[in-house]
């Protein structure tokens, strides 16, 4: 019989999965550009200037979401051998309470509604204002 995933591990599957897909876009101002391309030449202008500032543009985002993971992990560590020597069981506390904080800190770093850094924003909305259009913000 197959084994089944326990709820916990679903619900954080769809959480990540979720975070992934809310990345946030530029908004274009319908100047004459815009309206000549139409929103699939708009889309696909958008994700070639998306795609160059990946390319060009070095994120610390990854770095952010593991320093805030190693912090859970450290603070869990910490907290669940206090409470598992109170209750008898120092190490078996510090490896509940590290899973339970590197849990925590990995989500906390991924649901940071951060967005995409100022210079990323910066250098597609300049590869998008060299081809003519114009952002007035990100959504």
């Amino acid at each position: 019989m197959p084994k089944r995933l326990p709820r916990s591990a679903l619900l954080v599957a769809s959480l990540v999965l979720a975070a992934g897909c809310s990345a946030r876009r530029p908004v274009l101002y319908p100047n004459e550009t815009l309206q000549k391309s139409g929103p699939t030449g708009a889309d696909r202008d958008i994700a070639e200037c998306m795609h160059l500032a990946d390319g060009y543009v070095k994120s610390s985002r990854g770095r952010e979401v593991a320093r805030d993971a190693a912090i859970g992990g450290g603070t869990g560590a910490a907290a669940g051998a206090v409470g598992g020597a109170i209750y008898g069981s120092a190490g078996r506390g510090a490896a509940a309470g590290a899973a339970t904080g590197v849990t925590a800190g990995l989500l906390s770093g991924l649901f940071r509604s951060s967005g995409p850094s100022p210079v990323y924003q910066n250098f597609v909305n300049t590869c998008l204002g060299d081809r003519g259009y114009r952002v007035i913000g990100w959504d």
